[in-house]
């Protein structure tokens, strides 16, 4: 009996030990998934763009030539946010652009971008969502041409122009390059407004971040190429950097409309060193003329 004492003791010392490493964790994670949902962008786009808007809850207005899409609702509320998803289910919607009911998203939703987020990264981003406060709230149905009144036109646009795949480091690069390119490249989907679309709204991908005069909401989108003329090469060492934090730019005047919420919410928000790797990215990017 004397030596079962101890031993009981132990076992119950090594469960305590467990548990507390279990929820450091899932607290590393919950707050590396915070991170994720900054670097990506979520809340600008799924909080609606009215005073006391609930974050996240949806709602958002997104014009474009084919009709405007409103962004879902992604609480973990169990009957209009995705509180009945799994890990699995949001990595789906993440890297094959499809729900958990197996219907095709429309590329309003930037999974074209976010389809190379690491496996931990969306496991991550979906533990933080999970921990956000539940806001009941419907989402409201996109108005759409007739032709794409079914999710049909979605899952085609796909078979013609998306390939699922996640990102790969390339070993010829630093390690500052990589990281600028799975930031820009996919959390932060600069490409998706920085990057010219044909009549089918398939981005250019020769014409990669050399802006459009046709970007969401109908605004002209600048080129982020080193470009000397069109685009930011003739920007200082550091002016890049500064721009994603404050959004000032080298002359002195500071971003606007859809750029200034990005840096509010988004790239001012990020690490130094996170800054500093998108301007390397960028900076090494073909200095490409435009927009045309």
């Amino acid at each position: 009996m004397g030596r079962a004492a101890p031993r009981r003791a132990g076992a119950g010392l090594l469960a305590a030990l467990a548990l507390a490493a279990g929820t450091a964790r899932a607290d590393a994670q919950v707050e590396r998934g915070a991170y994720l949902a900054t670097a990506a962008g979520c809340v600008t786009c799924h909080t609606e763009d009215v005073e006391g808007a609930a974050p996240f809850a949806g709602g958002r207005a997104l014009a474009s030539p084919f009709g405007t899409f409103y962004a879902p609702n992604i609480t973990p509320d169990p009957e209009t946010g995705i509180g009945r998803w799994s890990a699995d289910d949001l990595a789906n919607a993440l890297h094959a652009g499809t729900g958990p009911d197996g219907a095709a998203y429309f590329p309003a939703f930037p999974y074209p971008s976010y389809t190379g987020m690491s496996a931990e990264d969306a496991r991550a981003l979906h533990a933080y969502l999970m921990t956000l406060a539940p806001v009941r709230r419907e989402n409201r149905p996109h108005e759409l041409p007739w032709y794409l009144g079914s999710r049909l036109a979605a899952r085609a646009w796909q078979w013609l122009f998306f390939t699922p795949a996640r990102f790969a480091a390339d070993a010829a690069r630093d390690a500052d390059w990589n990281r600028g390119a799975y930031l820009v490249r996919h959390l932060g989907h600069c490409g998706e407004c920085h990057t010219p679309r044909n009549a089918l709204g398939a981005p250019d991908r020769s014409r990669e971040m050399a802006g459009t005069a046709e970007g969401p909401e109908g605004r002209k989108v600048p080129n982020i190429t080193p470009d000397r003329d069109a685009g930011i090469g003739r920007w200082a060492p550091g002016d890049l950097e500064t721009f994603l934090e404050i959004g000032m730019l080298p002359d002195g005047d500071f971003a606007g409309a859809g750029m200034g919420e990005v840096i509010d919410e988004n790239t001012g928000k990020l690490t130094p060193e996170d800054r500093r790797a998108i301007a390397a990215y960028l900076a090494a990017l073909p200095a490409l003329p435009g927009p045309r």
